[in-house]
């Protein structure tokens, strides 16, 4: 007798405050000089989740993930308060991945402890940058030494922990993005997240791009950058396994890849997106952004959802091309079948096909080649058309 083994199930909790609003940061993050009522938020969560439990009974969770905004400026039994109205609301897998999101100006191994003893067992740090001078071009409160301090603390602590870092920062060279990239491996354990800088509207950053006083490296500096990444983290045993994700086989983030994989995911908090598979069809699910109003429709009518779309079939296959092509492990054609009604255009994945932007495996799966991944955003366009 065969186990049917249930298909992920994802929580993301989005907390929105920061210290500090970095000037490339387009997230829904929110400074409050004046101090929030965290015991007040956290009771809303409870609330959304709640909500969402009613329509998602007799679902397993088998991630959890706190995002932000800055998650570790919660206190500990904040954390756990949560933890604990999710295992009220559904069942919890055994195994289950709890992710936090930190940044090194909020760690402290006490809070860290707090954490591990609530329920989480991998966190994230938004380190950025290994060099003084570019975490402070970056708006980063903290310095080098105090990132490698935070991920130390992290180590001693949690089995599983990841950090980010940004690259193609303005005057960057491949050399001095080699030489750092490799000092963070060495730190390292099982996951890295490299970003490539993006100037973002509505960010300080964009602002000062176009007026001329921010430059970022040329498309030929960002490609060499982009190849030396993959190069330098493959060499070391951590392949991409997501265009922007790094890590060694078996340490992926299981929780980002209920979303590149296109299963179930609720989201809460202010300006939190889900995805609800209800009585057979799908739905797009995302509250309202403001923090403060966010709370107030919440504490009304015991959601802040604003958008509750029902997807399309076309819709919903596009959204898993859209997303699983961004995986190493490439999309299966037949699921993209049984979600559209439609197979890929076959004249349009030959030609992609003969440009070496995308390739099929030997078990049938379609994926994007790794010349292909630099202009990942066209390739998913003509597949897509």
């Amino acid at each position: 007798m065969s186990l049917t083994i249930p298909e992920p199930f994802a929580i993301y909790v989005h907390w929105p405050f920061c210290l500090s609003k970095c000037p490339y940061c387009d997230f829904n993050s929110h400074v409050r000089h004046g101090g929030y009522d965290e015991a007040r938020y956290v009771r809303a969560v409870a609330a959304e989740l709640a909500a969402n439990a009613a329509r998602t009974p007799g679902r397993t969770v088998s991630t959890v993930f706190f995002g932000g905004g800055t998650p570790s400026l919660m206190q500990p039994s904040s954390v756990q308060a949560i933890l604990d109205t999710i295992a009220k609301h559904w069942s919890v897998a055994p195994d289950v991945e709890v992710t936090l999101e930190a940044n090194p100006t909020s760690v402290d191994s006490t809070r860290f402890q707090g954490y591990r003893t609530a329920g989480v067992n991998r966190v994230s740090l938004g380190v950025q940058a290994l060099d003084d001078a570019a975490l402070k071009e970056l708006g980063r409160l903290h310095t080098a030494e105090e990132a490698l301090d935070a991920v130390a603390v992290a180590r001693s602590i949690f089995d599983r922990y990841s950090f980010d870092l940004i690259y193609a920062r303005p005057r960057q060279t491949p050399a001095e993005w080699g030489a750092e990239l490799k000092r963070a491996i060495a730190e390292a354990a099982e996951h890295l997240s490299l970003y490539q800088l993006t100037i973002e509207p509505e960010t300080a950053f964009f602002n000062l791009y176009k007026s001329g006083k921010l430059i970022v490296p040329d498309e030929d500096t960002g490609r060499d950058l982009y190849d030396m990444t993959q190069e330098v983290c493959a060499a070391a045993g951590l392949p991409a396994y997501e265009i922007s994700n790094h890590a060694r086989p078996g340490a992926e983030c299981r929780h980002n890849l209920v979303y590149w994989r296109g299963h179930d995911y609720v989201g809460v908090g202010p300006g939190a997106h889900g995805r609800l598979t209800v009585d057979g069809y799908r739905y797009a699910t995302e509250t309202e952004k403001r923090p403060e109003t966010w709370l107030m429709r919440v504490e009304a009518s015991g959601s802040g959802q604003i958008v509750d779309e029902k997807l399309t079939p076309g819709e919903t296959a596009d959204e898993y091309l859209l997303m699983g092509l961004r995986l190493a492990e490439g999309i299966d054609p037949l699921r993209f079948e049984r979600l559209s009604g439609r197979t890929l255009d076959p004249k349009r994945v030959s030609i992609l096909q003969g440009e070496g932007a995308v390739e099929t495996t030997a078990d049938g799966r379609l994926r994007v080649t790794q010349s292909g991944f630099p202009v990942l955003d066209a390739v998913v366009a003509d597949l897509a058309a």
